[in-house]
Formats: C-alpha cells, structure tokens, sequence
C-alpha cells in the first residue's frame, strides 16, 4: 500500500514538472543589433595634454569578430575604425572590452592636433552575428588650439561606370602640413566630412575595392584641390592610374571603313591620333589604303552618324575631331540639396540623387578610320605611334595583324541529278520466250 502511494505521489510530481514552461536558456532571442549608447570623451573637446583611450561604449557585449585585431589592419574591428590624421600605413590601436570599444592612435596623441576618430557600421551582436549595427560614429577632439568647425561636402564618382562609389574612401591632405584626414562616403557616394581646420586641402577620392581603407596600388581614384574660400568639393571622378603602356588585345574589321583595336589599358578620352601616327596596308603587296586618324569608341561614334556610321556627320578632319574630344566636361551651377550656397532655390540644379558633371564614357576600344575600303576578305597590318591611356602611359608602337574572312567553301548543287543507288534493271520479259505464232 505504501509503495502505491510512493508511486502515485511520483507520478504526479511528474505530470505538474512538464505542465509548467520555462523561457529557454539565455533569455528571449534579440533581434536588435549593437546600439552605441555613449562616448569617452565626448566629441568636439579641446583636451590639452590628453593621453587615454577613446571609448564606443555599446548597450550589450559585441563580438570581437573572427579575425583578431594584431595591429595589420586585417582585424574585423580594425577595418571598422579610421584614425586621422596619420599616414594609412600606420595601424591604430583597437582592444576589445565586452560591450566596449577602445581606440588609440599607434604612435600616440601629438600635440596641438585635431584628431578624427570614425567607428563605420559593422559591429556584430555576440549571440547573434547576424545582427550587425548600421550606425556610424565619429568623435572629433583637439590636443590644443581651437575647435574645428570646418565641413567638406562632395560626392565620389567611378568614371569608368559613371556611378557614384558607395563607401568610398576620402582623403582630405591638409596643406602644406601633409596632414591626411579620412572618411567614408554614404551608399550614394556622398560625404560631409568634418569638422576639418581650416585651410587648403587636397581631397581624394579611392574607389576602395578590397575594403582596406587604404588607396591600393591598382585601385582607381582622383582629387581636388580646396581653397579656404568654399567647403563644397563638388563630384570627384575617380578613374584608372595604371601607367603601364598599353598593349593591344585583339583587332577586326568594324564597317567599309573602320578598324577597331581594343587595348589592354583604358584610352584617355581626350586623345585624338592623327593621321601621320597611323599606318594601315593591305596584304600580300602593302599598299596604304590612307589612314584618317583614331579616336576612342565614343567619340568616333559621336563623330561619324550618317548612313550607319560609314559616312561623318560632318568633315572628319583631326582638328574638328580633337575639339570634338577635348571638350570640357559640363558642370552644372552648384547646388546642395536643390539650392545655392546662398540658400536659394536654384531652378537649374539636378535632382538630388543624379550627377552634376557630364563627361565621355571610357573605353578600351580604338576606332581607327581609313581613306580608302576595308576589304572584308583582305588581310590587314595596322601600325599606331603614341597611343596614350588616361593613366598616363603612352605605347611609342603598335602593331597588329588584321585577318580577312576566308571564302566561304561552295555548296553541293542539291539539284543535280543523283544516281539512283536503289534502281534495278527490270529483266526483258520476252527474253528467252518463243515468239507466239
């Protein structure tokens, strides 16, 4: 009897344990990423003699990424972090405290500086990494002197796909000091950056590929000189600085007319080959079939419109078609969110998302154009001297071999008479009979 009760008693300890529901361990899931929720020190303080850390303080523990900050910029944390002024080979200083953040410059604070130190988005959520902060922060403070109150304002351009650059690096060198300030630009290319001091700058913008925050040797990129009269930069249009000479990749008969070589390097599209630069003969007897001159896809085909590209728009002599390709790029009057710089509305100025400069496309593609008829089934040697890319480098000569279409092979006549493989002789049928009476 007591060993029923001893069993009944169990039961239904157990019954009322699983009736009752617990939260899972570690708490409800958290959906939020990292908020930053205070910095030490706080932005734009004059802090004479200061020595310490920068803090990002976060309202939970972040995560300190997969890859371990050693001072080589390869760091998840350490790719996060910009501290300016400084050369982007020096590494600063990043140390991870659970919920906190701390930065230093390698080498120290100097003296009488103003110091930028930007946090870009990307801190994780330890417990859950797919959780990553959007939020960005910038702490401004000076070791001495006044307060910065400059800003910067501009927008960078990738001239080869004519697209503003998301997160594009910007450099901002102070003249004649050589201080170089950086930052990021936004998803449509666009920076605001400061507060600067005040003076001549040497603004750059890097199409950062790698995503190092370091101008790379092969990456694309421009820049603008600033007075101290205007803070607007205006559109930066990063392109290619390899001053490799070029080389040609493949050659072939375009129209009656023309010859497209394509290079390995991008043209500059201002460049125009006149026609004592080019030789273009016929195989087997090299005859010349009298070049014209050359010029990049685009402006060629701006140039020659009529009857499907084999005839000029207009006298296609190489000083109409230089002026045709040096022309300066359109810019629009300045603008900042649709109005002057004086505040007033300006009826003229782009909407806000689209470029204000308009400039030639860039290509690879040389367009050479001849005198005389490109014979489709003539064989060609084309010679080009001081054919120069838009990085500079300039190819004394090239040579290239243009082949003719081969004859095609002639048909079978399909109509001819075919020799029945399936016919018989049909037998005489009054061989070997008598002849009826």
């Amino acid at each position: 009897m007591h060993g029923l009760k001893r069993l009944a008693l169990a039961a239904s300890l157990l019954v009322g344990g699983c009736a009752r529901m617990a939260p899972p361990p570690g708490g409800p899931p958290d959906g939020s990423p990292p908020l930053l929720i205070g910095t030490i020190p706080d932005s734009l303080r004059v802090l004479d003699g200061f020595d310490g850390w920068v803090e990002f303080k976060f309202d939970e523990i972040i995560s300190e990424g997969t890859q371990p900050n050693f001072g080589t910029g390869n760091g998840e944390l350490e790719r996060l972090v910009l501290v300016s002024p400084g050369p982007d080979s020096v590494i600063p200083r990043v140390q991870w405290k659970r919920n906190r953040l701390l930065v230093r410059p390698k080498d120290g604070w100097r003296p009488n500086t103003v110091y930028r130190i930007e946090l870009a988005p990307g801190i994780r959520d330890i417990r859950e990494p797919s959780n990553v902060s959007t939020q960005a922060s910038v702490i401004t403070l000076a070791t001495g002197g006044p307060l910065p109150t400059r800003y910067l304002i501009g927008r960078a351009v990738d001239w080869g796909t004519q697209r503003p650059v998301p997160m594009a690096l910007i450099e901002a060198m102070l003249l004649p000091d050589s201080l170089p300030y950086r930052t990021l630009a936004d998803s449509n290319g666009r920076f605001a950056f400061g507060p600067l001091p005040r003076g001549t700058f040497l603004v750059t913008a890097v199409v950062d590929q790698d995503r190092n925050r370091r101008r790379g040797g092969k990456e694309t990129w421009d820049s603008v000189r600033v007075g101290t009269q205007t803070d607007l930069v205006g559109e930066i249009w990063a392109f290619p600085r390899d001053t490799t000479p070029p080389r040609i990749q493949s050659a072939e008969r375009v129209d009656s007319f023309t010859i497209g070589i394509v290079l390995t390097q991008t043209l500059d599209p201002r460049f125009a080959l006149p026609a004592d630069s080019i030789r273009v003969v016929q195989l087997p007897d090299s005859s010349s079939i009298g070049p014209i001159g050359a010029l990049p896809q685009p402006a060629h085909d701006s140039l020659y419109r009529g009857r499907g590209g084999l005839t000029p728009a207009k006298a296609p002599d190489d000083t109409a078609a230089a002026k045709a390709d040096s022309a300066p790029p359109v810019v629009r009057p300045p603008a900042v969110g649709g109005r002057r710089p004086g505040g007033r509305p300006d009826p003229a100025a782009p909407p806000p998302d689209s470029l204000e400069q308009v400039r030639p496309p860039l290509t690879t593609r040389l367009m050479v154009r001849t005198a005389g008829i490109v014979q489709g089934a003539t064989s060609y040697v084309v010679e080009l001297h001081g054919v120069r890319t838009i990085g500079g480098g300039t190819a004394a000569t090239l040579r290239v071999r243009v082949e003719g279409r081969k004859p095609a092979p002639a048909k079978a006549d399909s109509l001819a008479a075919k020799k029945d493989s399936t016919a018989k002789p049909r037998p005489d049928s009054t061989s070997g009979r008598p002849a009826r009476p």
